[in-house]
């Protein structure tokens, strides 16, 4: 027979055992983070096909460009007879630039011509129309970047594929 004693010695550390994982359980586990909505591959290609229908329906080819929130591109579309060469590089930067600011690059190249000449100073960004913001209901999500021919032109593009969303 086992004397009480061990039993009741045997219990009080298992209780004390159970308390402290439960304590330490507690405190390791992290609250989860919210997630956030991303745009993904297969929405990008969703908005480029989008922009691409309004380019080709009117006769406007040119590059369209979808980043992420960040500005990194997810993916780039140079269409046959692309009217300006530098579309290549100048539509993934007004993505990029829409997605940074979290405005369309329409307001900055605005800035800059009227109130905040000083806006001209922001290195690495494209001040021209073409780029629109993305959302997810009331979440930017990334941006569209166009460069085709006309600025009127790369905004109607922008728009149709922005709009591919909603």
């Amino acid at each position: 027979m086992i004397p009480s004693k061990s039993i009741s010695h045997a219990l009080s550390a298992l209780a004390l055992l159970t308390s402290v994982t439960l304590s330490v359980n507690a405190v390791a586990a992290p609250a989860a983070a919210p997630v956030e909505p991303r745009l993904s591959l297969a929405q990008a290609q969703q908005i480029v096909r989008a922009a691409q229908a309004k380019a080709e329906q009117e006769g406007w080819p040119g590059v369209i460009s979808v980043a992420d929130s960040s500005g990194l591109p997810i993916l780039t579309l140079r269409m046959d007879h692309a009217a300006v060469p530098a579309g290549v590089e100048l539509a993934p930067a007004k993505a990029r630039t829409a997605a940074l600011f979290r405005r369309p690059s329409a307001d900055l190249e605005n800035a800059v011509n009227g109130a905040r000449p000083a806006l001209a100073t922001a290195r690495g960004f494209v001040l021209l129309r073409g780029g629109l913001p993305i959302k997810m209901g009331e979440q930017i999500v990334g941006a569209i970047g166009v460069s085709a021919d006309t600025p009127d032109h790369d905004e109607a593009i922008a728009a149709a594929g922005a709009s591919a969303l909603r």
